[in-house]
């Protein structure tokens, strides 16, 4: 994500701010505080997110400094975010302007403070890192484990009850539903979470389970209970989950068809493959 594209976006944002400003005065302040008085993206997402954390544990002015250094020293993360929310201006058909998903979709900004805890977790920060997932936790019901490796371009549709655990991987452009679990299978240590490539849709409350490997452009049915790796470009449905089919596109992630019925294979599932 190029560094034009994050000026584009907070560009666009105070254009949004200022119009939604002259249609809805009582909302100017509150607007003005949040973006149109702000310098670029980077400071729009920590002012918000350290809006919506405060607590207890710290301060929202306390916040608001420790994501802005994080944004200073991590460009990255900025532009990840820039990628998340175009993401989710593409593929959620809900989505009307690029304000709504940075101030009112608690999966995009869930996603966004996973990445500063991450950040945290890489420099050996720990316990920061475990407060700020905690915090999330409460906050917006998604349960993103600071030290699990997430790409760009992610959407986290509606996103309760998401859980990932600490050794999941999830790839570029991949769109995941409410009540999804990318967990284990017991009490073992180690390398024990899933790993989800690119383009992969994961329907709402899949349970995925276990050091296992989604493959590109997969499809993962709603209610499906996966416990083995998943081919490339597959469609698997059920408890415990089997192949149903294929996607009919590349990458099933950016189209959302959640309809898994569409891609069954004209061939019916041999009983041996229950």
């Amino acid at each position: 994500m190029a560094k034009d594209t994050t000026k584009e976006i907070f560009s666009n944002l105070v254009k949004e701010a200022l119009a939604l400003s002259n249609s809805e005065p009582l909302l100017k302040s509150i607007l003005d505080e949040l973006i149109v008085f702000r310098q670029s993206f980077a400071e729009v997402l920590a002012v918000s997110l350290s809006r919506k954390l405060a607590s207890s544990f710290l301060s929202r002015s306390q916040l608001e400094l420790l994501f802005t250094v994080a944004y200073r020293d991590n460009p990255t993360i900025v532009e990840d975010s820039a990628a998340d929310l175009l993401a989710t201006m593409e593929r959620d058909p809900a989505c009307r302007s690029s304000l709504e998903p940075l101030l009112f979709f608690k999966g995009f900004q869930a996603l966004q403070a996973y990445r500063i805890a991450h950040v945290f977790w890489k420099s050996n920060r720990i316990f920061l890192a475990e407060m700020l997932q905690s915090l999330i936790s409460q906050k917006f019901s998604v349960d993103i484990h600071p030290a699990a490796k997430i790409g760009h371009g992610i959407l986290l549709d509606h996103a309760t009850n998401l859980v990932v655990g600490e050794t999941a991987r999830i790839g570029n452009n991949v769109s995941i539903l409410h009540g999804v679990t990318l967990g284990g299978t017991g009490n073992e240590v180690g390398d024990r979470h899933p790993k989800i490539s690119d383009g992969v849709m994961i329907g709402a409350h899949a349970q995925l389970l276990g050091n296992i490997k989604i493959g590109k452009g997969a499809k993962i049915g709603a209610g499906a209970v996966v416990l083995e790796d998943v081919p490339p470009h597959v469609t698997v449905a059920g408890v415990p989950a089997v192949k149903v089919g294929h996607p009919d596109t590349a990458l099933p992630s950016l189209e959302m068809q959640q309809d898994f019925t569409r891609d069954v294979d004209s061939r019916p599932i041999s009983k041996s493959s229950k």
